[in-house]
């Protein structure tokens, strides 16, 4: 037992119990969890079959209505619901709240990934469509699955996480080369010297800066993402069966 003195009495404090590093869990917990990780999965893909085609927008929860970034996010998602695309974002405040209230605004399509937190996330309030996830990697995989097109607005690290993952995915030929628009030059402007530097020590491509458009600029972020989508897609109607009951 140790003793501490506190408030002029002496405490006595119980000594802590050691903590062990065991190495992976049992087989059952790992069953488990992976039941549970497919279980997302699957409520995902039913939740979101006839979503979109969409345009995901990231950037910081943190952002109040009177941010400039807030403007110019909920001006996205009014461009995106004139474009005939669904926006589809964290689904939380900020910057989230606003692509999403663009959209929801101006009658377009508003989905919300949402992710369980113990602290700032909830769902925000301008949501058509809305699924909360346990685990920020199957978030992800949504926020990237039905989407054509990304922009990056400013945020913190969950932004540079989301940024990074779907840069590198583009860039490694694992998914189609979609546009990515990195929205706020100033915000980002060490980011685009270090990103410059990585293409000078030859750790990437020189090519490899023309995956990203950093601008400040909604016109030119959207008619850069139209361009590419009228040149390389058609629209065509989707048969929508549902043999696991998914709501529209």
């Amino acid at each position: 037992m140790e003793a501490s003195i506190k408030g002029g009495t002496i405490a006595i404090v119980p000594p802590k119990k050691p903590v062990y590093l065991e190495g992976p869990k049992s087989r059952g917990y790992e069953l488990l969890f992976a039941f549970r990780v497919f279980r997302q999965f699957l409520k995902g893909f039913r939740t979101l079959h006839f979503a979109g085609p969409c345009i995901t927008v990231f950037g910081s929860a943190r952002f109040k209505e009177d941010n400039t970034y807030y403007a110019a996010a909920r001006g996205f998602g009014k461009r995106i619901a004139e474009m005939g695309f669904a926006t589809m974002t964290g689904g939380g405040p900020g910057i989230m709240e606003a692509a999403n209230r663009g959209a929801f605004e101006n009658g377009g399509t508003s989905i919300g990934c949402n992710i369980q937190l113990p602290f700032e996330q909830k769902a925000n309030s301008y949501l058509n469509k809305t699924i909360t996830f346990e685990h920020f990697f199957v978030r992800k995989v949504l926020l990237v699955k039905y989407s054509y097109a990304f922009i990056i607005m400013p945020g913190g690290f969950g932004t540079m996480d989301e940024f990074f993952e779907i840069l590198t995915l583009v860039q490694t030929k694992t998914v189609t080369n979609f546009p990515i628009v990195v929205f706020g030059k100033q915000y980002y402007h060490n980011l685009i010297e270090t990103i410059e530097d990585m293409a000078n020590a030859g750790t990437i491509s020189k090519d490899d800066l023309s995956l990203v458009l950093f601008t400040d600029d909604v016109n030119e972020a959207m008619n850069h993402i139209q361009s590419y989508v009228q040149q390389n897609y058609k629209v065509k109607p989707r048969k929508r069966l549902w043999w696991l009951f998914e709501k529209r």
